[in-house]
Formats: structure tokens, C-alpha cells, sequence
């Protein structure tokens, strides 16, 4: 049953504020999927706590996650673009599903990423020897993204996205390497073994997966957020993004745990490359 059903099915138990609640999203569920807590509460004339006490009781984890149903129950989807287009939606119409989905994705991922595992995360990149970023398919992509975010940090980097080079790759490291393997489902066969590879060898594996996956259960360090994508059946989308965030978290942490001079260092970098742009025209 979706939230929208949910809402309506359960409005008989739900107390005389909550209605409030419920009222004003039935009228407007694509109004409330961009707006705040703060707005919602206003709308309905209760408080924010009311808000939150409605989001849990229908099973969602508070205001972000509820809004993350929302969204994917205003379109079934059309299989293998996105969950929440249909084919007869018009450019406009499947442009603002993509980003409302979106927006609630990331949304839930904030609420749901556990800020201990960051910053243990972080400990172990700013204390590798080398970092090796590991991704298939669409993760493959983020992998990238990644290499490209710590090559600047003068600490040895790769990136690979072919099999058999994360293969060898993981038989040649040691102890003081950090291995980061990205998946979204974390149940590709052929990535578990490589974290299991990798872990044998004494590196350090760290997971930007699901958790309580196959792979997860392989990684010494799990960065799991809550992104309900069904890349089985679905284009993968809001997961590729949320994971594109938690990269630049992990290089933001990086960078602020290496200190001032480490800064001095990337800003050096960055001055290097001012020659190769051209210089920015603005109008009067």
C-alpha cells in the first residue's frame, strides 16, 4: 500500500491535529513534497512535533523519509527509466518528478548516514598509503568522480572499473591500504569476492553499499544510506547522486582532517591551473 492509500485508510485513527495533517496533504501532495517541516506545520495550524508523531505513525523514520514515500506514490513509474515517470508524462512533467524524487532522495540519505561511520571513514583514507576506488556499471562513474576528488591530495590514488584490475589490484595490496568499493545493491558477486581479496591482505575495505548486504558483510567500514532505488528494474538515478554527495563528504572531511597547510598545498594545485583557463569575462 502506498502513503497516499495509507493517509486515507487511516484517517479514523489518526488524533484531531494529525487530521489537520493529513487534510493538507491529501489536497497538495506535490506541494508538500518541497516543502519544510516548518511550512507543513504552519499549513496545517499544529507544530512540528505534531508533523513528526504523523510521519512515524505511518511507519516512515521522520519528515524527510515521509516525503520520500510521498513521491513515489504520485507515479508507479515506467520500468527501466525511473520509478516515478510514466510514458505519457510530458518533459516538464517527468523533468519536476526526477527532481522532486531526487530532492527527497537526498533527503533520507542525510537523515539516514551515520555520522560515526564518516568519520571513521575518513580516519582510515588520511592514513592510507594508497586509496583504490572501485565501481561497476553506474558506480563506475562515481568511482571516477572519486579519483578524480582525492588525486589532488598527494596520496597515491587509482581507479578502476574493469574486473580483473580490481582483481589484481587486491591481490598486490597490503597492510596501509584502503580499498573503497561502491555499489548501491552491494550484491554483485564479483565485488564481494574482491573486498574478501582485498580484507585477506590486511587491507582496509571500506563499503558505500547497502546495509546488511553481502558486501557490506565483507567491508571493514560500511557507508550505507537509505536510498529505496530498485536498480534491478529501474535506471539507477537518486542512488548514483546521493553516492556522488558522500564523496564530497569524505574529500571535505579529508582535507579538513590534513590541516592548514594541507589546504595551503590544494590551493597551490588549484593556482597551477589558472594558466590552463581563461580568465573570466563579466558584463558591466
Amino acid at each position: 500500500m502506498n502513503i497516499l492509500d495509507k493517509i486515507t485508510q487511516s484517517q479514523h485513527a489518526f488524533s484531531k491535529s494529525e487530521r489537520k495533517v493529513a487534510e493538507v496533504i491529501l489536497a497538495s501532495p506535490e506541494t508538500t513534497i518541497h516543502s519544510s517541516i516548518a511550512t507543513l506545520a504552519k499549513a496545517a495550524e499544529v507544530s512540528e512535533p505534531t508533523v513528526n508523531r504523523f510521519c512515524r505513525r505511518l511507519e516512515t523514520k521522520g519528515f524527510p523519509d515521509f516525503k520520500l514515500h510521498l513521491a513515489q506514490s504520485l507515479a508507479n513509474g515506467t520500468p527501466y527509466v525511473s520509478r516515478h515517470v510514466e510514458a505519457d508524462d510530458s518533459p516538464e512533467a517527468y523533468a519536476n518528478k526526477i527532481f522532486e524524487s531526487t530532492m527527497a532522495s537526498l533527503d533520507s540519505a542525510r537523515s539516514t548516514l551515520n555520522p560515526t561511520a564518516v568519520n571513521k571513514a575518513i580516519d582510515q583514507l588520511t592514513q592510507a598509503r594508497q586509496i583504490m576506488f572501485f565501481g561497476l556499471g553506474a558506480s563506475a562513474s562515481v568511482a571516477q568522480d572519486a579519483q578524480n576528488k582525492f588525486f589532488r591530495f598527494n596520496v597515491p590514488v587509482v581507479c578502476f572499473s574493469d574486473v580483473l584490475m580490481q582483481r589484481m589490484s587486491c591481490i598486490n595490496c597490503n597492510e596501509g591500504d584502503v580499498v573503497v568499493i561502491i555499489s548501491h545493491t552491494g550484491r554483485t558477486k564479483s565485488l564481494v569476492e574482491i573486498a574478501n581479496i582485498a580484507r585477506n591482505n590486511d587491507a582496509t575495505v571500506i563499503g558505500i553499499t547497502a546495509s546488511n548486504s553481502p558486501l557490506a558483510e565483507a567491508c571493514s567500514t560500511v557507508l550505507s544510506m537509505d536510498v529505496p532505488e530498485d536498480t534491478d528494474m529501474y535506471m539507477p538515478m537518486a542512488s548514483r547522486i546521493a553516492q556522488l554527495v558522500l564523496v564530497d563528504i569524505l574529500a571535505t572531511g579529508f582535507t579538513l582532517r590534513r590541516g592548514p597547510k594541507f589546504r595551503d598545498n590544494l590551493k597551490r594545485v588549484k593556482d597551477g591551473l589558472r594558466d590552463s583557463r581563461y580568465e573570466k569575462h563579466y558584463n558591466d
